[in-house]
């Protein structure tokens, strides 16, 4: 059965034990990506918006743990949330909306993309409607010169791990079109339904 309300205490003793310590900032694939969404981090419309994405995706790992305490997923979730110093009462509601079964429609779906110099963008997005949520990525990319590719033509140059996609080969951009990519991360990461994005660019 799933995880009741009732369970709440429990699992929020687990999420929280004494003496738990963070792990390291994770890494999005690309060092000056991950400092520029850290900089936006600092905003506080860019870290409201980026508070519900992390509260969507711990309500719904809730959901999927099925009363497993030891679940991967809720416990990375609850990792990533932390880091970014989303507030411990945000979280526990995020807890609370995933037990009471107020996620069952949202649906996990990965976009992949090539970008500037060739390098591999993979968009991780949590969406309640998967056919709104296609056309508005396709039509976001093709406003920055892309579009959306085949499953597995861009994810090949990752390996997923509990941290998300790790660039197993990365590719050398210029100048310019690194600047390019950044922007583009930028407007892909502002979307509602994306959660995160990866690029092998070195």
């Amino acid at each position: 059965m799933a995880q009741s309300v009732s369970h709440l205490p429990d699992l929020l003793f687990f999420l929280y034990p004494s003496g738990y310590s963070l792990v390291s900032t994770l890494m999005a694939g690309h060092s000056k990506w991950a400092q520029i969404k850290r900089q936006k981090g600092a905003n506080d419309a860019a870290r409201s918006k980026l508070f519900g994405k992390l509260g969507k995706r711990i309500a719904v790992e809730t959901r999927l743990a099925q009363g497993d305490m030891n679940a991967v997923g809720l416990r990375t979730a609850i990792e990533k949330a932390k880091e970014s110093n989303m507030p411990k009462d945000s979280i526990e509601r995020a807890v609370a909306k995933g037990a009471a079964h107020d996620t069952a429609s949202l649906e996990a779906i990965t976009y992949e993309t090539y970008g500037p110099g060739g390098c591999a963008i993979v968009i991780e997005t949590l969406t309640d409607n998967h056919k709104r949520t296609a056309q508005e990525i396709k039509h976001l990319l093709s406003e920055q010169g892309l579009s959306l590719a085949s499953p597995g033509s861009a994810t090949w140059a990752f390996e997923k791990t509990r941290e998300g996609w790790v660039p197993q080969t990365t590719i050398e951009l210029s100048d310019e079109d690194d600047a390019t990519l950044m922007g583009i991360l930028e407007k892909i990461d502002e979307h509602d339904d994306v959660e995160e994005v990866y690029t092998n660019a070195g």
